[in-house]
């Protein structure tokens, strides 16, 4: 049997970064320590005066949310892999053998953050970032929303109704604390409509309206290279249209906006004419009316561009796996709000790569 030698460990890292270690290039391209004055900001440690373990470096421990985020891990299971992949021991900082964040630690410091509002100011003060390198907001925005699952609640017709008056768990089952800490009184159910295809004699299917319980992020990205610009996170009973003015951005050097059908109204026509923008809004077929062949091609012609925000929800569900295992609103808009920051920043790597390549 052979012995490791005494350089082993620094062979076996020189290897993964032959290999091409993906969160090398991510260390590189990413300024993380651009983000220490908001979380020193938010965190307020105190200076070790009182004794006690010192905290973890707080950049390292956003480098654990933002890993956590990118492959939609526990908080359990994250104190683990930590352990165990040589990689995310060099990223983070950590040596090997020496203590890193357990679970409890990793939870109570995504919870900090959040109570603190500062994961919204990281992901303001990366796109601050994305600015300086001269990514900004160009040729329009789309918008549109998502529904982001999260497990469903089994609840009485009584208890739906006092979910639905705005009560709290603890209102609705005072007598039973162990079953309100586990019962998520914002999430909402709603419809999901999945368009059916033709039949084999060519005629349309019909549509199937499919239950979905969770919440709904609703997004704007910038047409011209791709990245979230402005998010916002509600119950997935919110409708679209209604968030249009929540995400739209007024930065973007273009005045274009492309969204779906669900966001055309007077009201928001009326808005963004007020704000200077174009609307490239999809729109409706006239109720009893075939839709005219002109306004068909149309909604073709904006269906192409607006297809490219599909693509930030395809890397977010099928990639990034992101689910709502949390309770509350607030822990689904942290979880939602660091996978979109961790979308940006590989967005990031993607075109600092073709423009080094090309």
């Amino acid at each position: 049997m052979r012995q490791a030698g005494l350089f082993g460990l620094s062979e076996h890292l020189k290897r993964l970064s032959a290999y091409g270690d993906p969160l090398e290039e991510l260390g590189r391209i990413i300024d993380f320590e651009a983000f220490r004055p908001v979380l020193v900001a938010a965190l307020a440690y105190g200076d070790g005066a009182k004794g006690g373990r010192p905290p973890y470096d707080p950049v390292a421990m956003l480098k654990v949310l933002l890993l956590a985020a990118q492959n939609s891990v526990s908080d359990a299971r994250m104190e683990y892999l930590i352990r165990d992949r040589l990689s995310w021991l060099r990223f983070l900082g950590f040596d090997l053998g020496v203590a890193t964040p357990d679970a409890n630690t990793i939870r109570l410091f995504r919870e900090k953050l959040t109570e603190a509002g500062a994961l919204d100011a990281l992901f303001a003060d990366f796109d601050i970032q994305l600015k300086e390198r001269g990514y900004l907001a160009m040729g329009g925005q789309i918008v549109d929303a998502t529904l982001v699952a999260a497990p469903k609640q089994r609840n009485t017709r009584a208890e739906k109704d006092a979910i639905k008056e705005g009560k709290t768990a603890d209102e609705i089952w005072p007598d039973e604390p162990a079953r309100a800490a586990q019962k998520d009184t914002d999430a909402r159910w709603t419809l999901k409509f999945a368009k059916a295809r033709p039949t084999p004699d060519g005629k349309p299917g019909i549509d199937i309206a499919i239950p979905s319980f969770g919440y709904k992020s609703s997004i704007s990205i910038c047409r011209g290279f791709g990245f979230i610009r402005k998010c916002k996170v509600t119950d997935a009973a919110r409708f679209d249209g209604r968030m249009l003015r929540d995400v739209g951005t007024g930065d973007n050097i273009a005045s274009d906006v492309w969204a779906d059908t669900a966001y055309r109204s007077q009201t928001n026509e009326w808005w963004l004419k007020r704000q200077g923008r174009v609307s490239r809004i999809h729109r409706k077929k006239p109720r009893g009316k075939p839709m005219s062949e002109r306004t068909a091609k149309a909604n073709a012609a904006k269906s192409r561009v607006r297809a490219r925000v599909e693509h930030v929800f395809a890397q977010q569900k099928d990639k990034m796996g992101l689910f709502i295992r949390t309770i509350g609103i607030k822990r689904a808009e942290a979880k939602i709000t660091l996978a979109n920051l961790a979308y940006n920043m590989h967005r990031l790597i993607f075109h600092e790569r073709r423009a080094t390549t090309g």
